[in-house]
């Protein structure tokens, strides 16, 4: 019985022990988890010991909170990071400045105030259109087979917040499969899969994914989905500009008809020939030669003129044509807090815009 007791409790500190283990952070060298990366389980008072200063971009939290600092020694300014997965620490004010990190207190005793703003689960929407519009369907969990949600073969065009998805073309994650990085994808035709996702799920952090998997780089999607109790406020917009496709050239061919010179040449030289000779008749002087030479070119040039006729040949010829189209986004600048911030919308702005203490944008 004693022996039983004693098994149970071992076994109860060994889970407590391996949880603990648990309580880490991974910092990733670009957005969206990309680049090198550095896991750390025990407090660092200055990244320059692991070569890591200033470099970090995106970051994972497990477990428990952890606190980063933009200066050694958990100095500077220093947020809280709730777990969860924080694909870009530009909005914080911390993207490539974390200097230290360690786990935060757990006294309670940490300010609203020194909180980053929580993580949400990535999502993906697709929309039955390009360019956004038509009807949309948002998931944040994956989803083996889309005609249980009725948007099976339907999407034209993406938004990605937060994670990276993959998204597949036949259901169970399987056939033609492509990776999404998060922005916004206003056409899904020019990768192949346009009306004809089956399946998506998300990309675990840090998973390897070949380079050709990958669609091509999109514009870039603020995660504007609002955080719990989190306080906002209208920033002014100062301009939304809508942004097209690129142009397209347009090139055909025409029949030109054009002066056929071929025979002037021959006439020149001809004439040059005949004038140096009678030049050299009439002065038989150097000077003479040279004058003679130069008029023979004149009237044999004349000549070869005369004899010269037109032809007909082919000429490409080309201009740029406009991309047609509803835009792809809208390009919109605000202030807030005497910063000025660049967003990209799918809709035009307003004259504010909702935003986070960070600046961010919310719906």
């Amino acid at each position: 019985m004693n022996t039983r007791i004693l098994k149970t409790m071992l076994g109860a500190v060994a889970l407590a022990c391996s949880g603990a283990a648990m309580a880490d952070v991974t910092f990733y060298e670009h957005d969206n988890y990309g680049g090198r990366a550095f896991t750390v389980h025990d407090p660092i008072g200055d990244f320059r010991q692991i070569g890591f200063n200033d470099r970090a971009s995106s970051v994972v939290v497990t477990d428990r909170p952890w606190e980063v600092c933009d200066d050694a020694g958990f100095r500077g300014h220093c947020f809280v990071l709730r777990p969860g997965n924080y694909p870009s620490l530009s909005a914080m004010g911390l993207n490539d400045r974390i200097s230290s990190a360690r786990e935060a207190r757990r006294d309670g005793s940490i300010p609203d105030s020194q909180w980053g703003p929580p993580p949400l689960p990535g999502q993906v929407t697709f929309y039955e259109r390009d360019g956004f519009r038509g009807r949309s369907f948002s998931t944040s969990s994956d989803i083996g087979d889309l005609r249980r949600s009725g948007f099976n073969d339907r999407a034209s065009s993406a938004v990605v917040v937060g994670e990276r998805w993959e998204i597949c073309d036949d259901a169970g994650f399987s056939g033609h499969c492509m990776y999404l990085r998060p922005g916004n994808y206003p056409s899904l035709a020019a990768m192949g899969m346009d009306n004809s996702i089956s399946s998506v799920r998300m990309v675990p952090p840090g998973a390897p994914v070949a380079d050709s998997g990958w669609a091509p780089v999109p514009p870039p999607a603020y995660d504007a989905r609002p955080r719990p109790q989190e306080q906002l406020f209208q920033a002014q917009v100062i301009a939304s500009h809508a942004v097209f496709g690129t142009p397209t050239q347009h090139c055909w061919v025409e029949q030109t008809e054009v002066r056929d010179n071929r025979n002037q040449v021959g006439g020149a030289v001809v004439g040059s020939i005949l004038g140096g000779i009678l030049g050299h008749q009439v002065a038989r002087g150097n000077g003479a030669v040279v004058a003679g030479a130069v008029g023979g070119a004149v009237v044999g040039g004349a000549i070869g003129g005369a004899n010269s006729g037109t032809r007909v040949e082919d000429m490409q010829r080309c201009h740029d044509v406009p991309a047609s189209g509803p835009p792809q986004y809208w390009d919109t600048i605000y202030t807030f807090q005497g910063i000025e911030h660049h967003v990209q919308t799918t809709q035009p702005a307003g004259a504010t815009i909702t935003v986070n203490r960070f600046g961010e944008p919310r719906t």
